[in-house]
């Protein structure tokens, strides 16, 4: 079960009105499309940082000291060091002993690494594990490309998973596509390549991805509810990989449920990818929206590409 939850987001944000300096649109036709309005971007601080203080805020929230974490795993596509880890540079900061570790599952990051956790605790191995997830989009981005650049932000969460029976659900999957979705790496310079290359710009086919989206979204939540034995009426509160608001819309049409179970920051925060759905799950805990008992759907979805959904009910 989670029994803490932290957040941090870049000091720095651009709201819409930045983006009409850079390419040929309006925060009428951002936020028309997208229901975005702000993002917050990396730029001073270090992302490291952003996952560091995430941490600590869900180790308090817990009441847990480092030094009692089992294991610290991290979502990210990018820490800011190849090695070592982000999840080693976490448990540096934060004074733990643990192993830590990275995993890559894009924007579906929180999803894997739960998945990866519920395991662990579930055969024994593990007590307390601390997932931290934490994204730097923007040193990705192309800032001339607008059909991308105003989707992304950047920002960190995290949460402390202990050993209990509110996890009720949990199904991750993947279904390797390149095309779609992509952030081609760097070549060498070196003697056994030709020509080098630097840093690729994220690639995405819009279309295809929403297409994607809402298929996963909705036929995973589906698929969670008929394994339980209830229905999304029988769910108080949807947190939906904050994406875009078109796709949160279409989810809410097709699962035919009402506007107030589902529960956003996008317009705040834009795509955070692995950290949009504890920044939002932190977000709603600390205003205190969520009761003991409560039924939660939680789903991701990204590159690779990787989706995901858990039922969860909240141990308050």
């Amino acid at each position: 079960m989670i029994t803490g939850t932290g957040s941090c987001a870049p000091s720095s944000s651009a709201g819409n009105v930045f983006f009409e300096r850079l390419v040929d649109t309006t925060d009428e036709w951002i936020t028309a499309r997208t229901g975005i309005k702000n993002r917050h971007i990396i730029s001073g601080e270090t992302l490291s940082e952003l996952a560091t203080a995430a941490a600590r805020r869900a180790l308090e929230s817990a009441g847990t000291e480092a030094a009692e974490l089992d294991l610290i795993i991290c979502a990210t596509m990018q820490g800011d060091y190849i090695i070592p880890s982000m999840g080693c540079v976490v448990q540096r900061e934060i004074g733990a002993t643990c192993p830590a570790f990275d995993l890559n599952a894009a924007c579906a990051g929180f999803l894997f690494a739960l998945d990866v956790a519920d395991g662990l605790i579930s055969s024994g191995k593990y007590n307390k594990i601390l997932i931290v997830c934490s994204d730097q989009l923007s040193k990705f981005i192309d800032y001339s490309d607008r059909s991308t650049c105003v989707l992304f932000g950047d920002g960190a969460g995290a949460a402390v998973v202990e050993r209990g029976d509110s996890l009720r659900y949990i199904r991750i999957c993947s279904k390797g596509d390149a095309d779609l979705l992509s952030i081609n790496s760097a070549r060498p310079k070196s003697p056994f390549f030709v020509e080098g290359k630097s840093q690729g710009y994220l690639a995405m086919s819009g279309q295809d991805v929403f297409k994607f989206a809402v298929s996963a979204v909705v036929g995973s939540i589906k698929e969670a509810c008929a394994a339980m034995g209830i229905t999304p009426d029988d769910i108080d509160y949807f947190l939906l990989h904050q994406a875009n608001g078109r796709i949160i819309d279409m989810a809410k049409s097709q699962l035919g449920q009402p506007c107030e179970k589902f529960l956003t920051n996008l317009a705040e925060y834009g795509n955070t990818s692995a950290a949009s759905i504890p920044l939002l799950l932190d977000e709603q805990r600390r205003k205190g929206t969520f009761k003991r008992g409560d039924m939660l759907a939680i789903s991701g979805f990204g590159g690779g590409l990787c989706w995901g959904t858990c039922l969860l009910k909240w141990a308050g």
